[in-house]
């Protein structure tokens, strides 16, 4: 049916992107120039120094003019190892039992060796590492994008297009990142880092609904490192390790040092086989449901160029341990099975820990007790609850890539476990369920690569874990059986680029829960949206609010100028605003009339961002 799917909405005519070839080739392209400014350098400080090692190396007897003749010998034998010996990208790597550089192999070598023997003796070999630097009277060309829908040096770190720093052998390795600084305003008071927790937005009976929060944060300064071999031309293999500040410890506060510590966002390898169009990738990435701007191919996925580090509402993405294989076809037609990482959020009307009884179903004494999550262990967080999983989350995706833009559709299956001790019985028995949906995405021009509209959309039961808003995946009926939420998310984003240093945005986005309850003894509905709760609470300060929410919507609107680039790195500005609105399921106020509580919010961002290795 994918398949099928992908023939209707393809269509064969070339690529909209370039293709990852294309990409090597200009990366080797600008390596090259910059090599032979720095070669030229090289050989123009050799020949001023040159007179001067003439005067200086004689300690044995020769004939008039034999140094003048030995030196050129030895400067040509130089310049022409420079030319004709491999080029390393720009950190060469050399050990002690390397020959100095001064000598080179070939016809010249019996010559130069006997005439200057003396001299070479007392050479050092090269260090390990010798650090290059750049020319700076080499043309500047900024490897700083801001052209495309989802821009790498925003959304990721866009460390492909950068050249090499070192090599170790056959693997060269890449460094990317930047430092952040962002002014954070929010309109509640959430206590939130510069990741926005949208469903936690108070109703109005919370005196943080309208205590405003200013936060300044340099959390999400972030560094990764790319690491690249090429045992021959068809294969390529790659690791990528990508970390922030985004993490906490048990005495992480803001009060003097603001010690927050270092996570990993990612970290993977990669195995391509170009002939085969195979693509094998293993380890922490962006979930195979996040939307892609290409293909499926890692570090091209389709994300909002939001600040905001927890996206906005409506768009799906997970950041999880995943074993992919993907399959294309002349980098136009795609498919890939992804295996990852699985774990579920559960919601209850009633207040419900793992271990705890349900309240009984109508025309029953008594409820179950279900078991569903354990604290973390071993190398886990011990201070969270992890999901009993029966089985890893599967996601089967195929795309298109045309001259009308990028389409995608895929399919996710899930699966959710609990133990359930029914009431009077002594022993416990497993119960898994199955969820999951289906979804799509698209990236299309509009007339112009000026401007983009971008796309997704994901539906089914029990995916609320793959949305920013964080709605449950599960709740339980009346037996304890885990029951999969109804969800439907999805999100609309227009991008425009008025000049290649600016780039505009704004995105719509909702995500949405359905309901899943029983009737209980006491003529209540329990589960996860519940219409008879009691919620009068939530209109007034200090009142008691069990309101469970139902739709979050939000209007999101920034920009980004990159106004700074050169030798020295580049340095973008941006602006973001959104707004969001909360409803819950409707309630009453215990005298038969409704109540249908609602709440809003906003956030600013201000945020600037220095990129040293964009030179």
């Amino acid at each position: 049916m994918l398949l099928g799917a992908v023939i209707f909405i393809g269509s064969p005519a070339t690529a909209l992107a370039q293709s990852a070839d294309d990409q090597e080739l200009a990366a080797i392209k600008a390596e090259m120039r910059m090599l032979e400014g720095r070669l030229q350098a090289i050989e123009e400080r050799r020949h001023a120094k040159a007179p001067s090692r003439t005067a200086h190396s004689g300690t044995t007897k020769t004939p008039p003019g034999a140094h003048t003749a030995t030196a050129g010998r030895i400067e040509e034998a130089r310049v022409r190892g420079a030319r004709t010996a491999p080029t390393p990208k720009i950190m060469p790597v050399s050990t002690a039992g390397f020959a100095p550089s001064g000598v080179t192999a070939g016809a010249t070598a019996p010559a130069v060796a006997s005439a200057s023997a003396p001299a070479v003796t007392h050479q050092t070999p090269s260090p390990l590492f010798q650090w290059l630097g750049n020319q700076h009277n080499e043309a500047h060309r900024t490897s700083i994008d801001l052209t495309s829908s989802s821009p790498l040096a925003i959304t990721q770190t866009e460390v492909d297009h950068l050249p090499p720093v070192f090599q170790i052998g056959n693997l060269t390795v890449r460094l990317g990142g930047f430092i952040d600084f962002s002014n954070i305003w929010r309109s509640s008071n959430l206590t939130s880092g510069p990741a926005t927790a949208w469903n936690n937005f108070p109703y109005a009976n919370s005196p943080n609904h309208g205590l405003s929060e200013e936060r300044f944060s340099a959390q999400l300064t972030r560094f990764s490192t790319l690491l690249e071999a090429n045992p021959t031309k068809a294969v390529r293999l790659q690791a990528y390790v990508e970390a922030d500040f985004g993490g906490s410890g048990g005495t992480t506060n803001s009060v003097q040092i603001n010690g927050y510590t270092p996570r990993l966002r990612q970290g993977y390898f990669t195995f391509t086989q170009k002939d085969w169009g195979l693509h094998v990738l293993m380890g922490q990435a962006w979930s195979l449901t996040t939307n892609y701007a290409k293909g499926v191919i890692p570090r091209q996925e389709q994300l909002p160029a939001v600040t905001d580090n927890n996206q906005i509402p409506g768009i799906t993405f997970t950041r999880v341990p995943q074993i992919r294989i993907a399959k294309d076809w002349d980098k136009k037609y795609w498919l890939a099975l992804s295996i990852e990482d699985p774990q579920a959020t559960v919601a209850f009307s009633d207040s419900l820990s793992s271990g705890g009884i349900l309240p009984a179903s109508y025309g029953r004494v008594a409820g179950p007790r279900v078991f569903y999550s354990n604290a973390g262990g071993v190398l886990l967080n011990p201070n969270t609850q992890y999901s009993y999983n029966p089985a890893p989350d599967i996601v089967l995706k195929t795309a298109v890539d045309t001259s009308f833009g990028h389409y995608e559709v895929f399919g996710l299956a899930r699966w959710f476990r609990g133990l359930i001790q029914p009431a009077g019985e002594n022993h416990t028995h497993k119960s898994t369920q199955f969820g999951g949906g289906v979804g799509a995405g698209m990236t299309v021009p509009l007339g112009t690569d000026m401007l983009q509209l971008t796309g997704n959309v994901l539906a089914g039961q029990g995916v609320g874990r793959y949305g920013p808003t964080l709605i449950p995946d599960t709740t339980f009926d009346q037996n304890g059986n885990p029951s999969p939420v109804p969800e439907i998310m999805g999100s609309l984003g227009l991008v425009g680029h008025p000049a290649r240093s600016v780039l505009l945005y704004t995105y719509g986005g909702v995500e949405s829960a359905g309901r899943r309850t029983y009737l209980g003894a006491d003529g209540l509905q329990h589960g996860y949206g519940a219409t008879d709760l009691n919620l009068s609470g939530c209109e007034y300060e200090f009142g008691t609010c069990s309101a469970q929410t139902k739709t979050l919507a939000s209007l999101t609107t920034g920009g980004w100028w990159h106004f700074l680039d050169g030798h020295y790195g580049s340095v973008m500005g941006g602006l973001q605003y959104t707004y969001i609105r909360k409803f819950a399921f409707k309630g009453n106020d215990g005298a038969g009339h409704a109540v249908d509580p609602t709440t809003y919010g906003h956030t600013v961002y201000v945020t600037f961002r220095y990129y040293p290795f964009q030179q």
